[in-house]
Parts: C-alpha cells; structure tokens; sequence
C-alpha cells in the first residue's frame, strides 16, 4: 500500500469500532490526520454557529468531534508505545502540531465555554444527572486551565507552549527508548555469567540470536544483556561479577543524558515551559495548576502526606542498608563496609534467599503466565461476578503474541472486551506497564433504538517472553504488575456510567485512579487466588505450602527501602514543579541532591541522571502528580481492608463486598467526585492505617 490510497482504504479513517491492526501502516498517518482534522475543523466551525446550551445540542455532539479524533490519534499514540519504528516516528511528528493545534482550538472556544456557562446556569440544570453535571463542570474547569481567559499575545504565547511541550515530551520519550536499545553487554565466556539462573541465560541467548548470533546456546553462550528490564532486573540480582553490575547500573542510570540522545536540556526546557503556562494562567507554579484538576487540596496537602511517610519509612531504610552491610561482612564481601548502588539487588536477594530460604528464580516455574491468568480470572469472578473468556481471532493485533479477551457479566452477557500484550518487545516497545482505552463505553439512541457500545481496553506489560519452548514464567513481580494494570482495566470495562466524559477512568482524579490497579495487588498474597493460579507449568503440581508461607513473611522485606523510594521520586517531582526555577541559584541536579539528603540512605552517585529517564514526569501524565501513586496507595490499602474485615476465608462477605466494590469504585468511575465514591463504600473517608500495616511499618 502506498500513501495515495483514497479516503476510503485508510483503515485510520474509519472512526469507530475496533482497529484494524492488521491493515495499520506508518503512512497512513499523515493522510489520514491530515484529512481528519480538515474535516473537524469544518464540524467545530458549524458547532460554534449552532450550538445551543442544553446537553442535546452541546454536550453530545462536541463528544462525537472529540471522539472521532481521541479514535484515531489514540491508535497513532498506541502504535507509538508497542509497535515504534523509524516511519511511525516520523508520520508522528509530522501532524503532531497540527493535532495540538486543533485540541487548543477546541477547548478555547469562547461560543462553546459560553455555552457550557449558560447550560450551568439554565434551568436544565437541576435535571441533570451527576455524571451529566460533572462533564460539565470539568469541560468549565479544563476550558480555564487550557487558556480560554487568555487573549492576544498571552494567547498566542500559552499556545506556543503547549505545542512545544507536545513535541519534547515525545522527543523524550524517544530519546529514553534509543538509549534503552543502544546499550547492550555480550558475554563470552562462563565466569562472565557466574551466578545468573537459567531462565535468563535462555533469554539472554534468545536476545543473542535476535542480535545475529545465530548458534548462541543457554549453556555456551554468547549471552546478551540489555537495560530492558527482564533482563537488567534478574542480572542486577543474581551476578556475582560486581565489575559487571556496576557497568550495567551506571549504563541505565546516565541513559539518554549525553550526545544525541541528551534530555538534560529537554527536560529544563519542559520545567520553564510549564512554570511560564502556569503563570500565565494565574497560578504561583505548575504543581498548582496541576492540582487544580487532582483530588488532593493543595501542595500542602500531598508533601504532608510524603514527610508522614517520609518519617515512616526513612530509619526502616537505614535499617535495611545496615542489615544488608553486616550480611554481606559475614559472608566475606570485601565490599561490606561501603555497598554501592549496583550491590544493593545482588545483596538483598542473597539476604532474602536465606532469610525466608527462596529465591524468586524458584517461584517462576509455579507462574505460568497462561496459570496466572486462569488465578486472576477467578478473582474477578469471585469477587464480581464476572466471567472473562477468550476471544483471539475476533479481533486484528499488532503483533502475534497479543491475545483477545471478552468479560460477561452473571447472566451471560458480554459486557467489555480487552487486548494483552504481555511479552517485552525493546527494539519496538516502550518499558514499562499500562492500561489505555481503546473504546470508551457509551449509550446511543438511533432511529428510536438504544444500543450500548461496550469498552474495549489496551492492557500491556513487559514480562519475560517464551523461551526455548516454555510458557512465559513470571517473577512474583510480575503478577503484581498483571494485577495492577488489570485493575485500571477493570474500572474502564466494569463502568455502569453510559456518558463517555465520566465513563470508566474518564473525568477520574489522576491521584485517585490508582486505586482499582493498587487495589488488586493485593490479590496476589489472598491464600485462594494465590493457590488457584501457582501450579508448576511442567507437573502441574500447586505451589508447596512453605512458599506461600515465606511470601507473606517476605512480604515487608526491605519495605521501608520500596516507600522511601516513592517519597524520594514523589517529593522531586512537587519540588521541580513548585519551587524550581530554571535559570536560578539550582539546577534539577542540585534540587535532586538536596532532597536525596533526606529521602535516601545512599546518596546518588555522580553520573545518575535518572532525571533523563523519568518519563513519567517528562514525557508522560504524571507532572506534579508522581505522588499520585501514595495518595492513591491510602485509597486503596484501606479499600482492601474492606474485604479483610469481611472476612477473607468467607466467600459470601467476600461477594457482597466485592459487588459494593463494583458498584462504586468500578462502575461509578468519574461520575461522582472519589472522595464521595470511596465514602459510597467505606462509610467513611480514608485513613493511612491500613497502608502502614500493609507495608509493615504499622502494627
């Protein structure tokens, strides 16, 4: 196919449904935005002329405009993150402005905003439903926050920026991915792979023959390790050749902060960007115009929440660092006395192996990813009722290791249906883990008929692939991960709101919808979801009752180190949007260094440029929101309290709480405020308790 094609043949135009992956190419792109935005530019224009203020003539058909573009960039946007290359980059660039564009265009619409206004003011009003008042008061406040005040040259200005920032973030993004791919170490020889467990000497010949050498064997090599994580991880943790793992440590830690791959600058720029945009919308600074949207109050709030748990965890961390020194001194490390960063996951997983006598090599059998799937299956079912079954082949991939899936609700209906792609993929897939829509729930009427169009959701993750003929066997880790993004997944395709702008995680406060996926990793230590998913892949054989037994105890190892970690990125994050200046007495290395003073235990090392690599924060939703994922944390360990003081081994309180589960926190998604939502299922508002114990630094 070639970039003539008519409007017709261009799968990216079709606008609804589902994509046809199989049909998708780079040089669709360009024609295809192209043409689109032609064609809503003349829809807006007729809209600002028409509009009325009631939800019929405002609401519906602005919805369907934005629709039709969230349908195709949204797939653009996906490819970018699973399936990347050099032309999909390049198609991406090019309309990337003209897309911005259009979006300022849409929410600075004065004859739209004075519509929204009037709606907010009219009599309709007060007939509205919760979710219908909502989207509007968020399309009020996101009209504000996206320059609607703005005139002249401020306006021109606050446009300006928000292309610019569009193109760093990808800019950056890109920058993180080619450094990712760049680096790799080939090892030639048995002493150079002491210490690493079978599973990833098969990987890291696997990746060896990808790389052309074609006759690389587990057992004699060439082994090829690279920064994506299935490989980085296990290496960091199990090599005995400390010289290795520093040179590994240190690749991903200056990744993307020098040459052509350099984000120092980027990222410096992205700070000013944003401080200027939020001055101009007469903020004090970013974070403040950032929490304008989120459900924590004030900045006030989210750094009380970080120094609670800052206090909480900073001696347990301490604790940690000289628990692993005194063991690392009796087993005769000369490098006892002064643990650098690259010792820390090869010492505490040596510590963990005797202490609770297991390694997390020796679970992997007992978590087949086709087993694990089967376990949380039976949760959902468990806890709401619902029955999910595979659909492969009713639906075009973008890969052939992406699988179909479609839920059913108790009277057999289908209700939502998902993509899972599983495998990590580095040369064409970003790191990481996510949830994304790829089609939003929502109820038509046409020609008298009401039809329901059933969410369809994106779940990716980034484990170890089949090797040598095994199933992919997961880390605990791991399970933890598929948890967590089954959760988002689970609000998106478990809504009951038939409104797409507070359907599933839309219109949600992005400090609250890490709730449902936080929720969920909780599951993963439930004695019967446990037993119901860990069989050895080979024998079949339910995971020992001793394994079970050291997880739970391994549970809070090192916890205090894990939470310390999160506060230390979540208080850089607020400080860089807050107090940071670009230009004045600090640079972001400075800020970083001072807050290392009292957020970790070992200070970072000169060359760590993690800043380069933090893509949450520069090149993806969480700027002055990091700390999202604590606050969320609070939600949601005292949402699973819920179910512990249910009784965990009693399967009727365990059903009747996980349908008042489902009912709210699933299925109200953005309708009502979570604060409200959670107080609909707890009964009350949330308290820290419950995540203290859950990370053992509470009783």
């Amino acid at each position: 196919m070639t970039a003539t094609l008519t409007v017709t043949e261009n799968p990216l135009l079709t606008g609804k449904g589902l994509p046809t992956f199989d049909a998708i190419a780079p040089e669709h792109v360009v024609p295809a935005v192209t043409q689109l935005l032609a064609e809503l530019e003349t829809e807006l224009a007729n809209l600002e002329t028409s509009v009325k203020p009631t939800w019929d003539g405002l609401v519906e058909p602005l919805q369907l405009l934005g629709e039709r573009l969230n349908w195709t960039w949204g797939i653009v946007g996906h490819l970018m993150g699973v399936k990347n290359s050099p032309e999909l980059r390049s198609a991406h660039e090019t309309v990337q402005p003209q897309v911005v564009q259009f979006y300022n265009k849409l929410s600075q619409s004065k004859p739209l905003y004075e519509a929204f206004k009037a709606l907010r003011e009219s009599e309709i009003w007060d007939g509205l439903e919760p979710a219908q008042k909502r989207i509007v008061e968020a399309s009020l406040r996101d009209a504000q926050l996206s320059g609607i005040g703005l005139e002249g040259e401020k306006k021109e200005r606050f446009n300006a920026i928000q292309l610019e920032l569009a193109e760093l973030a990808t800019k950056f993004s890109n920058h993180v991915l080619d450094a990712t791919k760049a680096f790799s170490l080939t090892l030639t020889n048995p002493e150079q792979v002491d210490g690493l467990p079978p599973s990833l000497l098969s990987l890291a010949a696997q990746i060896a023959r990808a790389a052309g050498a074609e006759n690389a064997t587990p057992e004699n090599g060439p082994w090829r390790i690279t920064l994506d994580f299935p490989s980085y991880g296990p290496f960091m943790q199990h090599s005995t050749r400390r010289d290795l793992r520093e040179k590994l440590h240190k690749a991903l830690i200056s990744r993307a902060s020098s040459g052509d791959l350099n984000n120092w600058p980027l990222l410096d720029r992205i700070l000013a960007l944003r401080q200027e945009k939020a001055v101009l919308l007469g903020f004090e600074s970013y974070a403040e115009l950032s929490l304008a949207s989120k459900m924590a109050p004030n900045v006030a709030a989210v750094e009380s929440l970080l120094e609670e748990l800052r206090q909480a965890s900073y001696d347990a961390a301490v604790k940690d660092l000289a628990d692993l020194k005194e063991f690392a001194a009796a087993k005769g490390a000369p490098e006892a006395a002064e643990l650098m960063q690259w010792d820390v996951g090869f010492w505490s997983e040596r510590r963990r192996e005797e202490l609770f006598a297991f390694s997390a090599e020796e679970l992997r059998p007992y978590f087949a990813l086709p087993q694990v799937l089967e376990g949380l299956f039976g949760l959902v079912n468990r806890l709401f009722g619902v029955k999910v079954k595979a659909a492969d082949g009713q639906a075009p991939i973008w890969h052939k290791d992406v699988r179909y899936f479609q839920i059913d609700d108790e009277a057999g209906n289908t209700i939502a249906y998902f993509y899972l792609d599983a495998y990590s993929r580095p040369e064409e897939k970003r790191g990481g883990a996510w949830m994304n829509e790829c089609v939003v729930r929502a109820k038509f009427v046409e020609a008298g008929t009401t039809s329901t169009r059933l969410p369809v959701a994106y779940l990716v993750c980034n484990q170890t692939p089949p090797v040598d003929g095994k199933p992919s066997l997961m880390t605990f880790a791991d399970v933890e991960t598929l948890f967590h993004e089954f959760g988002h997944g689970l609000q998106h395709m478990l809504t009951t709101v038939d409104y797409p702008g507070a359907s599933g995680i839309n219109n949600v406060e992005w400090d609250a919808v890490e709730l449902p996926s936080q929720f969920m990793e909780n599951w993963c230590y439930d004695r019967a979801t446990l037993f119901g998913m860990a069989k050895h892949y080979e024998t079949g054989e339910t995971l020992p009752e001793h394994y079970y037994q050291k997880l739970l105890a391994a549970r809070h190892y090192m916890s205090g180190s894990a939470t310390l970690r999160q506060v230390h990125f979540s208080t850089i994050d607020i400080e860089l949007h807050h107090r940071y200046r670009s230009g004045g007495s600090e640079t972001v290395v400075d800020v970083r260094n001072r807050i290392a003073k009292t957020t970790t235990v070992l200070p970072p090392l000169k060359e760590d440029a993690f800043l380069c690599a933090f893509g949450h924060i520069f090149a993806g939703g969480y700027a002055a929101g990091y700390y999202s994922y604590k606050w969320a944390e609070v939600l949601s360990a005292d949402a699973f309290a819920a179910f512990e003081e249910a009784g965990l081994e009693d399967e009727s309180a365990i059903a009747s709480t996980g349908k008042r589960f489902r009912d709210t926190v699933l299925g109200l998604g953005g309708s009502l405020h979570p604060m409200e939502v959670f107080k609909t299922f707890r009964g009350r508002e949330p308290s820290t308790k419950a995540l203290l114990r859950h990370s053992g630094l509470a009783a």
